[in-house]
């Protein structure tokens, strides 16, 4: 193998590999296709391997690609991160923060934070990730993740900046040819909005929903955007934020009696960012702006 091995050259390998075509690296490498596969091909000769098989299907991986997979991505990451820390001037609050959040929360809840924290902070750029899936901190895939959940790795610092409380909920409309329930018996009556084939949220509805109103699932949709737009549609009652339901004048509130299971809220960043300003600045404000949130209370400007 050659003692040295050009960054873009990996960098090609990966964009074929996770696009699964010449052209799709090309395209998000911003190059030609050529200029691809020449990269590829150069990667193939440094490491005295064969990564892609040539087929009538196109490029195949070989178990040797896919062996490097998760190192080359821990290098992109690596990566992304030296540039955000180099957009920064030492010391000011400047420069480019990388969001991870789930789509329900990156969509209704965190424009308005993320609008009063560029306020503050007209320097900072933001990059948002929305996925349900958690970002690598530890790899630094994002400087901050905003988790439903503790991590457990030791090179993370996470603080828990407060819980978001859940309620039934569902549209005028609805509840006005449906009839309004009084009673927790009376839901065996109404339509449910709930998860589709996610097994985290299947197993989190039937800690809500006793079995018999399982089958009153009429929507099915893993989305959580989605759900809560079917909702605003008179489809059917729906678990949600109450923040959300309750700010909401199409929506109203069912049997706010029940205890539902509430949602505790993390920032999660990688302990080697913590002192840096434009990461405390960002943690700082998203901290005041989930306890205002979780206590129904407006964003901090």
């Amino acid at each position: 193998m050659s003692a040295v091995v050009s960054w873009d050259d990996q960098r090609a390998f990966l964009a074929v590999l996770e696009g699964g075509s010449l052209s799709a690296a090309a395209r998000a490498l911003g190059v030609t296709q050529p200029t691809v596969r020449t990269r590829l091909e150069a990667l193939e000769r440094s490491l005295g391997t064969v990564l892609f098989t040539r087929s009538s299907q196109g490029l195949l991986p070989t178990d040797h690609a896919h062996a490097l997979h998760a190192h080359v991505r821990a290098m992109d990451h690596a990566s992304q991160a030296f540039l955000r820390a180099a957009s920064a001037p030492p010391g000011e609050v400047k420069g480019t923060v990388r969001l991870s959040v789930a789509e329900l929360v990156g969509i209704e809840v965190i424009p308005p934070m993320l609008a009063g924290l560029r306020r503050k902070h007209p320097g900072l750029a933001l990059e948002v990730s929305l996925s349900n899936l958690s970002a690598n901190i530890s790899e630094q895939a994002a400087d901050v993740a905003i988790r439903m959940h503790s991590p457990s790795q030791d090179t993370l610092v996470a603080s828990k900046v407060g819980e978001i409380a859940l309620g039934f909920f569902a549209h005028r409309d609805y509840l006005a040819g449906r009839g309004m329930p009084m009673t927790a018996e009376d839901l065996a009556d109404h339509d449910f909005i709930g998860p589709d084939r996610s097994a985290s949220d299947l197993r989190a509805v039937q800690s809500i929903f006793p079995p018999s109103l399982i089958s009153r699932l009429v929507v099915r949709t893993d989305s959580h955007p989605a759900q809560l737009a079917f909702a605003r549609a008179g489809l059917g009652i729906g678990v949600m934020h109450c923040a959300l339901g309750l700010a909401d004048p199409r929506l109203v509130q069912v049997l706010p009696g029940i205890a539902l299971p509430v949602l505790p809220v993390w920032l999660v960043i990688h302990r080697d960012l913590r002192h840096l300003p434009r990461i405390r600045a960002t943690m700082d404000h998203l901290a005041a702006a989930f306890a205002a949130y979780c206590q129904g209370q407006p964003s901090p400007a």
